[in-house]
């Protein structure tokens, strides 16, 4: 007489759907996803509303940075010297940035920017540099690259300023002092950059 053969026992998976559910929800919970990161400006407004909010400036208190689509940008309008995307440029483009701010006369001029002296909460009657504005434009083919490196040097100027003041008035950097003191020394050096609407400054450049 034959013997049966045994039968070999099944896995039991009914419970297999739960276990991958819950591995699933783990991995959701514990896993950090990268995002965007990118620099934190307000973008100019639509020319027409740019129009109906229109302040008006004093020249002397407007330091322009003008990037064309070649790469190159000029200070002050000083078209007829167009400067490279050099690491030297743009240090020397940080250091006219500092000197405007601090309240001396913009490139190819004698007038320097207006300041106010202002009650500083904690500082008391402090002679501010809050009349000035950097300008920054672009062409419509600007390099991105010359475009970050340009925002760079110009956010740049007002740290060095804001950490030097910070140093002289309370001893620290900028980084290490309160809220309160950290706003004080802002309003001593607002950051003022504003983006204008891109424009084709193929005409202007000196070829």
């Amino acid at each position: 007489m034959a013997k049966k053969k045994k039968k070999v026992p099944g896995l039991n998976g009914s419970s297999m759907a739960d276990i991958s559910f819950t591995l699933l929800i783990f991995f959701l919970i514990t896993t950090s996803m990268d995002t965007d990161k990118g620099l934190v400006r307000r973008l100019p407004p639509p020319p027409e509303n740019q129009e109906k909010n229109m302040v008006q400036i004093n020249e002397r208190n407007i330091f322009t940075v003008s990037i064309a689509a070649s790469g190159k940008f000029v200070v002050c309008g000083d078209y007829a010297h167009p400067v490279e995307n050099t690491p030297a440029e743009l240090q020397r483009l940080r250091e006219q940035a500092k000197d405007f701010i601090k309240g001396m006369p913009r490139p190819n001029s004698s007038e320097p920017p207006e300041r106010s002296m202002v009650n500083v909460p904690g500082l008391g009657p402090t002679l501010c540099s809050d009349k000035h504005v950097i300008s920054l434009q672009t062409d419509r083919g600007t390099p991105y690259s010359t475009y970050f490196a340009v925002q760079n040097e110009l956010v740049a100027a007002y740290n060095e300023l804001r950490d030097k003041e910070s140093k002289e008035r309370f001893g620290r950097p900028y980084a290490s002092l309160n809220e309160d003191n950290q706003a004080a020394i802002r309003e001593i050096y607002p950051q003022k950059i504003s983006e204008a609407e891109p424009i084709d400054y193929s005409q202007k450049f000196a070829q």
